[in-house]
């Protein structure tokens, strides 16, 4: 059991240290080799845990996803706050993640364009890494509904409508070079007061 236990942590120190060389050199130009430096382990020693760095890509990308879900998790999870303060909460957090996460979208944008010249479908892969968010902001518009804090709409079109925010964000920042985030603060607090029961 505890060699299973060594495994796992060396695959997520792996999986932490290769997430830095990739925004350092870009997805091009990050070889086993660097990646096995940075983690201070032979490269041989890396092909045991993985096959090629495509793997190594998409598992630090996991791991990233992971983290942002932990976060979001305290703010839903918090029953001090409402489910609009919670929605507020979690839609800031996100785009400042996006902003501490800069570079990294624009390899994963490199990455995305890469693949999907391979006849792979993008759009299909980047909704099965970001289903879980989906859910959580689902349960939480959800949550709004049933607490009467928000219209009562079709959640699906309710999550398009954040989630579109949240990609036109990603652009602004990573591709277009947008750095004040404070137009974005008011587009989610228009958002989230357009999701606002009105009381009579």
């Amino acid at each position: 059991m505890a060699i299973v236990v060594e495994h796992d942590k060396r695959r997520k120190e792996i999986l932490q240290k290769s997430l830095d060389v990739f925004v350092q050199e870009g997805y091009e130009d990050v070889t086993f080799q660097k990646i096995a430096d940075r983690c201070g382990i032979t490269r041989t020693t890396l092909y045991i845990y993985f096959s090629n760095k495509q793997e190594i890509f998409q598992g630090s990308l996991k791991e990233l996803l992971l983290s942002v879900e932990n976060e979001i998790l305290t703010f839903i999870n918090n029953e001090e706050l409402t489910a609009e303060e919670a929605l507020r909460c979690v839609l800031k957090r996100i785009i400042e993640l996006c902003v501490e996460n800069k570079t990294l979208f624009q390899i994963l944008l490199s990455y995305l364009l890469q693949i999907k010249k391979s006849g792979v479908d993008v759009n299909q892969r980047i909704k099965r890494r970001v289903v879980r968010v989906r859910h959580h902001l689902s349960t939480l518009i959800i949550r709004g509904i049933n607490d009467q804090e928000f219209k009562k709409e079709k959640v699906k079109d309710m999550i398009e409508f954040v989630y579109g925010i949240i990609e036109s964000a990603i652009f602004r920042l990573s591709v277009a070079g947008q750095s004040d985030i404070s137009e974005l603060f008011n587009v989610i607090d228009l958002a989230v007061d357009g999701f606002l029961l009105q009381k009579k």
